[in-house]
Parts: C-alpha cells; sequence; structure tokens
C-alpha cells in the first residue's frame, strides 16, 4: 500500500488502496464513489458531507451518514431550508453528527440559496464542470490522483459566486470525484471497469 498502487482487498480483487484500509470503505469505494450521482437533493448531500468532512477522515463523515440523514432531513433542500433557530440548536446537540457551528451554518446558508433555484439547476452546473474523460490520464498510483484541478478550481468559483459557503477548490474537487464527474479509480481497480454502469440519483454517500 505504500507505493499507492492497486492492492488485493478482501476477495483478492485489487482495490485502490484506500479503499481497504477500513471495512466500511469496501462498499462505498465499489458501489458508490465515482459513480455519477445526479439529483438535486442528492448533490445537495454531497456538498453538505464533504463540507464536513473538511479537515476529517471521510471515514469519520461515512461512519456517521445515516445520522447525518436524520438530523437534516434526509438532505431535502426545502426541508432544510425550512429549519428554524431551533433546529440549529438541535443540530449543535446532534452527538450523531459532527458538530461544528460554522459547517452547520453553512449548510443551512446553502440550503436556504438553493431553494431558490430552479428543480435541476444545481445538477445542471455542478455537471457543467465534469471534464472530457478522454482528456484526463487514467491514474495508476495514488501519486496520479490530484487534489485540486482548474476545473475544481472553477465549480467552487462558480458555487461561492452564487452565494455557497464551505465550498474551496479541494472540497470541489473531492466532490466530483464522489459524484462520478471524475473517475479516479485506479487503472487495476476493480471497481473502474464499473463505475460507468451506474447512475445514483436521490442518495449520496
Amino acid at each position: 500500500m505504500t507505493d499507492g498502487v492497486a492492492v488485493p482487498g478482501p476477495d483478492g480483487a485489487l482495490r485502490c488502496p484506500w479503499g481497504i484500509s477500513a471495512a466500511d470503505y469496501v462498499p462505498y469505494h465499489d458501489e458508490e464513489w465515482g459513480r455519477p450521482v445526479h439529483g438535486d437533493d442528492a448533490l445537495f448531500e454531497r456538498l453538505c458531507l464533504e463540507a464536513f468532512q473538511s479537515g476529517l477522515s471521510w471515514i469519520t463523515i461515512l461512519r456517521r451518514r445515516e445520522g447525518f440523514r436524520r438530523a437534516f432531513a434526509g438532505f431535502g433542500i426545502a426541508a432544510v431550508a425550512d429549519f428554524t433557530d431551533a433546529d440549529r440548536e438541535r443540530l449543535l446537540a446532534d452527538e450523531a453528527i459532527i458538530r461544528n457551528r460554522a459547517k452547520i451554518d453553512a449548510a443551512l446558508a446553502n440550503a436556504r440559496v438553493l431553494a431558490e433555484w430552479a428543480p435541476g439547476e444545481l445538477d445542471a452546473l455542478i455537471w457543467s464542470y465534469a471534464p472530457d474523460p478522454a482528456t484526463r490520464p487514467v491514474p495508476r498510483t495514488l501519486a496520479d490522483v490530484p487534489a485540486v484541478t482548474d476545473e475544481s478550481t472553477a465549480l467552487s468559483k462558480a458555487l461561492k459566486k452564487h452565494g455557497l459557503r464551505f465550498i474551496g477548490p479541494t472540497t470541489a474537487y473531492a466532490l466530483m470525484q464522489a459524484c462520478g464527474l471524475v473517475d479516479d479509480h485506479l487503472a487495476d481497480c476493480v471497481a473502474r471497469s464499473r463505475t460507468a454502469s451506474g447512475t445514483t440519483s436521490g442518495t449520496a454517500s
């Protein structure tokens, strides 16, 4: 795992090293990460979770995902936009999520912004920044996987221009990876051949 190449998982199939670094990661890596996600609410969930992940490991968020979903009304944009001050206090006291005041406030503020958008507008904006796969070399090791790209920087700027918070270029690229705008499974990873076959809508990882 130290040289960042694909490594055998519990079933012997080669996977990205991070995908077998914890048992919780295996189904997420195999079935969700890198597969196209569509739908405003589903993408709002991803935006929120990636923002909450900032400064933390993704496994911390993954293990609290169901807690986040309960706390944030399934990440329905309209529902979260209607959250009150009492809901904010409830979130700040909820041990099932990450109780970071700035991140909670950003999620609520972002929902209020997005509630004013037309249906499908968030989906269309995010996906307009997906690069042409033909222009991206297939990563062979983790060293080939960037943390930021021109597209993620542009996406971050576009979202911020619309008033969204906590979505810098690195967070935007993590969103792009998780939602299938880019496929950063390593060349030898078993999941790479599967990512084009599944689209997720209405759910998030």
